[in-house]
């Protein structure tokens, strides 16, 4: 994969106690000049408001940066969650993370 992309590979429950662990981690990466990054949902068992708070903190800080951000293999939980907040209108989600490099490496 390009080098200017960093994949993140959350995994267990995302939720208030790996936050900030999270959020932190994107702003690293943002820090080091990564110019896309991609969140690999396919270990996350459960996400909840503090993990959906992240990521929406993270977007914000990836967004400021000139960065971008999508997200793939978000399970049925998290794609509901995104949905009831119309949060699945603000982040790229892909099914899969090979659906997500089929569209980078697509002839513009």
């Amino acid at each position: 994969m390009n080098p200017a992309i960093k994949v993140v590979e959350p995994s267990g429950i995302l939720d208030g106690t790996k936050a900030n662990e999270f959020r932190q981690e994107i702003s690293d990466h943002v820090s080091n000049g990564v110019q896309m990054i991609l969140i690999d949902f396919k270990d996350v068992t459960f996400m909840d408001s503090s993990g959906l708070g992240a990521l929406v903190l993270a977007l914000k800080t990836v967004r400021a940066a000139k960065t971008q951000m999508c997200l793939c293999s978000i399970n049925e939980q998290i794609r509901m969650l995104f949905e009831l907040t119309s949060m699945d209108r603000v982040f790229d989600i892909y099914d899969t993370r090979d659906d997500f490099e089929a569209k980078i490496n697509a002839p513009q």
